[in-house]
């Protein structure tokens, strides 16, 4: 055990007891249909205060900032395979739930995007910081492209996107989402700092 395991194995179970009341808390809300008379700008902007929240929490908190430094990439690549949910997308659409012109290309997108998590972690063995560059700015801009196809069509259309202010689609605005915008920064800046430190082309997934 090196002299930080202690530390980062303490950041570790902060992290996991902040992310589960978060969770549980954003569950509450779903439940309780705190979202279902929201607009599509409120629910927008419930994501992004959310996600400019962790990311100055994770900047500011000397825990959590020791935390983002240390913790394995592996576990923030594997938050992605949530991403899967692309399918269910697809079961509303058949349903009438939500319109073909959210559910294709996010539910596409967000597939791929988990696929591609998939083999990035299989491959692990031959990791390249490049590869993990590519793959997180692909993801960064497919769920960027998802929030705002929501707006412009919750804009259009209040009723078409209730699916997203009912539980259990009402944990993506209110913690899914923001999870995953600040999962891509943070690697963003992890691997900007990684790329000098191991031997050229490889980095510690």
């Amino acid at each position: 055990m090196g002299p930080h395991a202690p530390t980062e194995g303490s950041g570790n179970k902060s992290a996991a007891l902040l992310l589960g009341a978060w969770l549980c808390l954003a569950a509450g809300v779903g439940v309780a249909g705190w979202l279902e008379r929201a607009t599509a700008p409120m629910i927008a902007g419930i994501i992004w205060t959310l996600t400019a929240f962790v990311l100055l929490a994770c900047w500011k908190v000397p825990l959590l900032q020791r935390w983002t430094l240390t913790v394995d990439l592996r576990w923030l690549v594997l938050l992605h395979l949530t991403r899967f949910v692309g399918f269910y997308f697809f079961l509303l659409c058949s349903r009438g739930e939500l319109p073909f012109a959210f559910a294709a290309p996010a539910g596409w997108g967000d597939i791929l995007v988990a696929v591609l998590a998939v083999l990035l972690l299989a491959l692990s063995k031959a990791r390249n910081w490049r590869m993990l560059i590519i793959w997180n700015t692909l993801g960064l801009t497919d769920i960027l492209f998802v929030v705002m196809t929501a707006l412009r069509l919750g804009l259009e259309d209040r009723q078409s996107m209730h699916a997203l202010r009912e539980f259990p689609l009402s944990l993506l605005p209110t913690f899914l989402v923001p999870l995953i915008i600040v999962s891509h920064v943070l690697i963003f800046f992890r691997a900007s700092r990684l790329k000098s430190s191991p031997p050229p082309g490889t980095i510690t997934l």
